[in-house]
């Protein structure tokens, strides 16, 4: 299969557990390239936000402490960044703050921008996987090169046990190129 068609067949995926609810910026309309691997997700699942990155994380941190899988998309790492203090001071660290006594489990979708047919400029082309992960300590990072590993990974990080919750990092240029 295609990246894209991948992508697809992992959000379908997801939808189908009751405790998976997708939300971000152009989760239920349309905007980004994510959008349209939403398309076949029932809407009740999708809670489209405005602007607003450091609150889509700490809803986010919010879901999954009352026991939800929460799939917060990010589409571009730049815009991330910008969630970085909930994503840092939180979300990650939250098992050791409370002494095991919480176990979130969050799937945080991101990508790096594409560049072709049109180059958008570096504030959307960043790639800050290495930057982020040596920052996390209980966040697993995934990024996402080819498409035979794009469906073991967004399953894995459903159905992880070990109370870690995980980046997974896509290829806006492959959508079409691969």
């Amino acid at each position: 299969m295609k990246y894209f068609e991948e992508l697809k067949k992992s959000m379908n995926y997801l939808a189908e557990d009751n405790r998976v609810v997708f939300l971000g910026q152009a989760v239920r309309v349309p905007g980004t390239a994510m959008s349209t691997t939403l398309k076949e997700v029932n809407n009740k699942k999708l809670i489209e936000l405005p602007v607003a990155e450091e609150m889509q994380m700490g809803i986010t941190n919010g879901l999954a402490l009352n026991g939800l899988i929460p799939v917060s998309i990010y589409p571009r790492w730049n815009f991330l960044l910008l969630a970085m203090n909930q994503l840092i001071n939180h979300l990650d660290k939250i098992k050791i703050m409370s002494n095991g006594g919480f176990k979130t489990k969050a799937i945080i979708r991101t990508g790096i921008g594409s560049q072709r047919p049109l180059h958008p400029q570096h504030q959307h082309i960043g790639d800050f996987t290495d930057s982020i992960r040596m920052m996390c300590t209980n966040i697993e990072i995934i990024r996402l090169e080819e498409p035979s590993e794009i469906f073991p990974a967004y399953k894995k990080a459903l159905n992880r046990e070990d109370g870690k919750s995980t980046i997974i990092v896509e290829y806006g240029d492959y959508y079409n190129e691969k």
